[in-house]
Formats: C-alpha cells, sequence, structure tokens
C-alpha cells in the first residue's frame, strides 16, 4: 500500500471528472491536450478506457490518470533475435503468432503529486504496480500475458519505462522503423516497449 491506494480514489476518466475537476496538468502538453479534449471521442470510438485516480482529501484533483486498450504482439512481424527475446519465458509448446497485450496508451502523473513527501517509491512507479496488478488478477476476465506501450521518444519517459522493467520491442530505432515500414528520414516519435506480466505472475 502506498498513497496511490491510500490516499486517492480510482475512477473512470470521463466528461463528468473533466467538467468538476481542477485542468489536469501532468506537464507535458501533447498529454495535457488528449486528457483535456480527446479522452472522450477516444472511448466513444471504443478505442480505449481511461481512468484516473482523485485526492481523497480534495477530489476535484486528479492525481494520475491513463488509457488502456486490448493489443497483441505479433512475432511474425519481429526480427528473429527480438522474437527470442519476447517469448524466452513461454514454453516452447505454447509458442503462437500473436500473444494477448493490454496497450497503456497515454499515461500521466500531475507534475505535483509525482513525489510525495514520505512515499519510498514515487507516484508514477505505485500507478504502474497498480496497472501491472490488473493484469494478473484472478479476477481479469481475459488472458493477458504483456503490457505494451507507445512510449513517447523522449528521455523521461523511456527512463521511466525502463525504471518499471519494460524493454524494447525493437533493438535500435532504425530497425524498429524498418519492421513498422517508416521510412528512414523520419524521426520515431515514440519507441514501442513491452513488459512480460508472467515474472510477476510467478513471484
Amino acid at each position: 500500500m502506498g498513497f496511490l491506494l491510500e490516499s486517492c480514489t480510482l475512477k473512470p476518466y470521463n466528461q463528468e471528472i473533466i467538467d468538476s475537476c481542477q485542468p489536469f496538468d501532468c506537464d507535458h502538453p501533447d498529454l495535457n491536450d488528449f486528457f483535456r479534449n480527446d479522452v472522450e471521442n477516444y472511448s466513444a470510438e471504443l478505442l480505449g478506457k481511461t481512468y484516473c485516480f482523485t485526492l481523497d482529501e480534495d477530489p476535484s484533483i486528479i492525481v494520475c490518470a491513463f488509457t488502456i486498450s486490448n493489443d497483441s504482439i505479433k512475432t511474425t512481424h519481429l526480427p528473429n533475435s527480438r522474437k527470442k527475446k519476447v517469448i524466452r519465458e513461454i514454453p516452447r509448446e505454447k509458442h503462437m503468432r500473436s500473444y494477448p497485450a493490454v496497450l497503456i496508451g497515454r499515461l500521466g502523473v500531475h507534475k505535483d503529486y509525482r513525489n510525495v513527501e514520505g512515499e519510498e517509491d514515487n507516484t508514477g512507479k505505485q500507478l504502474m504496480d497498480f496497472i501491472k496488478s490488473w493484469f494478473i488478477d484472478g479476477a481479469n476476465k481475459t488472458g493477458c500475458r504483456f503490457i505494451v506501450v507507445d512510449s513517447y521518444n523522449e528521455p523521461r519517459a523511456l527512463r521511466y519505462y525502463a525504471k518499471n522493467g519494460f524493454e524494447s520491442l525493437f533493438s535500435t530505432e532504425e530497425q524498429e522503423r524498418e519492421f513498422t515500414g517508416l521510412p528512414d528520414e523520419v524521426k520515431l516519435s515514440t519507441r514501442l516497449l513491452f513488459f512480460d506480466l508472467i515474472v510477476l505472475a510467478k513471484e
């Protein structure tokens, strides 16, 4: 237990939250714009579900928010070396062409609540631990082996996911560009990362 679970409440992030809460500011213009203007359309098109934690002592404050949707890792779309890395913990008799995953589409923590005094783990780690726990919980109604994220190709974001155990789906930007069909001159704005939930399920 930590600040997030002891002092905050999980809620669906919807228009009612947007209208009743203070503007959510995670100090990233693109994320702020998504959480302010795009969440409802995203949800209405069934492209993702967004949730948030609000502060119990002041429910108008959104501490953090995230959007998730169904996804998969298709090993047929990976170089052999990366395919071996992804399936290294999967018994050979269970090998498939595609593995179930959940995609973190957006994730942000309010700039004023990233580090809470007295907490061993920052709020971002607590949030990621919470998301991981959702998909290894026995009550989860569907199989989900991996968490994948299309992270901003920015040092802070990549560092955050690395600290939380995520690995790059492709070894280099050049490889990712080649296998996703992007021209060489295009700079990757995001990087595909994954986390194998089996390491938690076996604990």
